[in-house]
């Protein structure tokens, strides 16, 4: 799973206001301001949400002058997606069994 830190993506993601930050770095680069303009907060509690997701992985950030811009880290999200792959694999096995096993218990239970 690369290097990705999976605890620190999905605790990045755990929080609504995150993952709308997420959603809205998908549609492209932004500045602090221009992410932080549709929320009703204070800018720093605000900055503190956008460091978690820097630190997760799943942003990151330059700044020119006093402008910082946010772009979306692509890499967290696909390690989360072929780790979400393989437990519905893992899960979707194990609940074929089941299923078979079921149906066997039913056959001789006539």
């Amino acid at each position: 799973m690369a290097d990705t830190d999976l605890n620190g993506v999905f605790h990045a993601l755990s929080d609504p206001t995150r993952r709308r930050v997420v959603e809205r770095l998908s549609q492209g680069p932004a500045t602090t301001s221009d992410l932080a303009r549709p929320f009703d907060m204070a800018l720093p509690s605000f900055t503190q949400h956008l460091n978690v997701l820097e630190r997760s992985g799943l942003v990151t950030s330059d700044k020119k002058g006093r402008v910082r811009t946010y772009r979306l880290a692509p890499q967290p999200l696909e390690d989360i997606g072929t780790w979400l792959a393989a437990q519905r694999a893992l899960w979707t096995q194990r609940l074929d069994q089941l299923d078979s096993f079921l149906h066997h218990l039913k056959e001789q239970q006539k």
